[in-house]
Order: structure tokens, then sequence, then C-alpha cells
């Protein structure tokens, strides 16, 4: 599992990104569920993603309706099959508006450079 906090800071509310290799759905939700074990991850606000699998695109929201789409749309653009990516969010008392898919696209641009690495 790669794993970055802080990547994105914004009126109190952060961001940090994480993803790993799945093979179905099962595996994808073994994924949110381990990562879940962390409590801080346990206690954000949202934890959105997406996976590109042979079944088929797999995404959820977690309540930041629209934003796992975001996410898979940019795996889909970036043809990463296999592969999970969440974003976290720590709600921080100020709402976002469109800011917040901004903030989610550069969390996955982050975790795709990291990739390339």
């Amino acid at each position: 599992m790669l794993q970055f906090e802080n990547v994105v800071s914004d009126k109190g509310s952060k961001y940090a990104v994480c993803g790993g290799p799945v093979v179905d759905r099962a595996t994808a939700k073994a994924f949110i569920k381990a990562l879940k074990r962390d409590k801080k991850y346990a206690r954000a606000t949202h934890n959105t993603w997406a996976a590109l699998l042979p079944e088929g695109p797999v995404k959820n929201d977690d309540g930041e309706s629209g934003a796992g789409m975001v996410i898979l749309r940019m795996l889909e653009r970036e043809g990463l099959q296999n592969h999970i990516i969440v974003v976290t969010r720590w709600y921080g008392g100020v709402k976002l508006g469109g800011d917040r898919f901004r903030h989610v696209q550069t969390c996955v641009k982050y975790y795709l450079e990291q990739l390339r690495r």
C-alpha cells in the first residue's frame, strides 16, 4: 500500500491519498477495511475510492458525491487496471464547493506521479 498524507490542505480540510493492487471487488473492499483499521482513517469524513477491474469499474463516494467518478475517470485516462486509489478527506468545518473535486484530482495526480517513480 502506497500512502501519502497532507497532500492538500484547504480551509481546515486535509486530504490524503493511498492505493495498491486489487484483483476484484472483494480485494477492493478488503483494502478499504485494512485502511480503516488505522483509527485516523476510520474517523475520516470521507474515504472515496475507485478501481478498474476485469469485472468492470467500481467506485464509492463515501458521502462525497461525485468524487468516486473523478477518481475513476483519472484511472481510465491513465489505463491503470487492477489498482485502487483512495482519497481521504478530514472535513475542516468549511464547505469547499467545487474546489473539493480539484483537490481530489490533485491527490490522484500526486499518487500517479509517485507510482511512476
